[in-house]
């Protein structure tokens, strides 16, 4: 068994330092992306199917967005951490400490997801009602977030592993962890939300959901229990490191402010909205889960780059850690290019799968999928940044692009826009913040170059100049 580990250790190691930066990006990217997909194919599912109950029933699972954020804080907060360190660890060679914080990671994020399901359980109502549910869904939002609080727990470990499973090299076995739940889940959903089926409605949704959470999490945890992944997953590996929390949290802390930001931003934007109409709201809903299918490829190839980057910064490689940049930085915007011409001519389209021919929600639908769309290439290069500094343990910068889309260039721009403009401006806030986060970005890579090329300067002079011993 170790000798098995270390040939796919070695394979790794070969694949990171050796392999054509192009192809070990996309090697390591096309299955994240795959199952991203996949899930947002799932989740659009859910929304595809309650629009036929209406409008009310479309802006409950819109409001619900708010829990979905809220569990993913429980996870990514080590998820992500975890993910930028073992790639590190494992690029200096150093599995044992690996293992450790997989296993720590999952464990704590496993405890928070629990202690959500017991808060959200207990005051639902006044969760909804925060989340920004109008007394026209407020039920229907209830329904639906009933069976998804009762899998956070397990929602909440998945992160950590899929996300470690990534790391150490087994994209492919996360990928299929993560999608052969959300295919279960498009098969579940009509049989239990519609009326030929059991006929439960918006709980119905709710419950499909939970059950193919619950399968990917059974997926994901086999080959760390039956010791087929590189790392190990065991309560024997659980330690309480102060330096490996200051790893893990500095990087993790950067998707968790981010989360939190958005789940801030999703109820002002979900109240503003219900002061509007329930067809404004559901429009905020039904757009995002149509862009997460754009978001996805996006987010699956700055996920597949970051380990690439960060392996090889652990391994001073500072060359190919350039080189994956470029050609991470270069595809992501011409990715979202192609994306954005063809979201904004079908936007109409789209947006009447989704609307149960409301009117006003393809109007306002339109219009948001079209402004988004102008963005994108700009929130994709982003994204590559933001990869960029999480995946070189640079915290600071993490934190400050991870919270700009959703947080400090969202929130200002959002009461403006909606009390100048109504409905038309709560379409507009989310495309006008991904325009203001380049200046953000901007420097942040500039500072980034910097310090690649200052430990680049400190490697040359230690090699001229080496220590003597003795």
């Amino acid at each position: 068994m170790t000798d098995r580990k270390e040939s796919r250790q070695l394979k790794r190691e070969n694949m990171m330092l050796s392999m054509p930066l192009p192809k070990v990006i996309l090697t390591m990217a096309y299955p994240t992306i795959i199952s991203f997909l996949i899930n947002s194919i799932y989740s659009m599912a859910d929304i595809y199917f309650v629009s036929s109950i209406g409008t009310n029933a479309t802006a409950a699972v819109s409001v619900n967005s708010a829990l979905d954020s809220l569990i993913m804080v429980a996870g990514s907060l080590f998820a992500v951490g975890a993910s930028s360190y073992v790639a590190r660890l494992l690029g200096a060679g150093n599995r044992k400490k690996a293992e450790q914080t997989v296993s720590t990671c999952f464990c704590i994020a496993f405890v928070l997801g629990f202690l959500i399901m017991l808060i959200g359980v207990s005051f639902r109502r006044p969760m909804v009602r925060l989340f920004g549910a109008t007394e026209t869904c407020e039920q229907y939002a209830i329904d639906y977030a009933t069976y998804v609080l009762y899998a956070a727990p397990f929602m909440a470990a998945s992160f950590v592993m899929n996300q470690c499973l990534r790391a150490e090299g087994s994209a492919l076995y996360s990928m299929f962890g993560m999608g052969i739940g959300g295919v279960i889940n498009c098969f579940l959903d009509p049989v239990f939300i519609l009326p030929w089926g059991l006929d439960m409605g918006v709980a119905g949704a709710s419950l499909a959901t939970a059950i193919s959470k619950l399968i990917g999490f059974v997926i994901l945890i086999i080959p760390y229990l039956r010791g087929r992944s590189m790392l190990r997953l065991s309560i024997r590996n659980v330690v309480f490191q102060a330096s490996m929390f200051r790893e893990v949290l500095s990087v993790g802390s950067s998707s968790m402010f981010r989360t939190l930001l958005s789940i801030v931003s999703g109820i002002l934007i979900n109240r503003e909205a219900g002061l509007i109409s329930d067809a404004a709201l559901a429009c905020i809903g039904v757009t995002n889960k149509c862009m997460m299918f754009c978001f996805s490829i996006i987010l699956g190839f700055s996920n597949g780059f970051q380990p690439v980057a960060g392996f090889n910064w652990g391994a001073r490689r500072y060359d190919r850690v350039r080189g994956s940049f470029r050609f991470a930085s270069r595809t992501a915007f011409l990715g979202g290019l192609v994306m954005a011409m063809l979201t904004g001519v079908f936007a109409p389209q789209i947006i009447r799968w989704f609307s149960s021919g409301d009117a006003e929600l393809i109007r306002l639908g339109t219009l948001c999928i079209r402004l988004q769309a102008v963005a994108l290439p700009i929130h994709a290069w982003v994204a590559i940044v933001n990869s960029m500094a999480a995946g070189l343990g640079k915290a600071k910068i993490a934190i400050l692009l991870a919270t700009a889309r959703q947080g400090s260039c969202f929130i200002p721009v959002l009461y403006p826009l909606s009390r100048l403009f109504g409905a038309e401006g709560i379409a507009s806030v989310q495309a006008v913040a991904d325009v203001l986060t380049l200046a953000l970005a901007i420097p942040a890579l500039l500072s980034i170059r910097r310090m690649i090329r200052e430990a680049e300067e400190q490697d040359a002079e230690r090699k001229l100049h080496p220590i003597e011993e003795g």
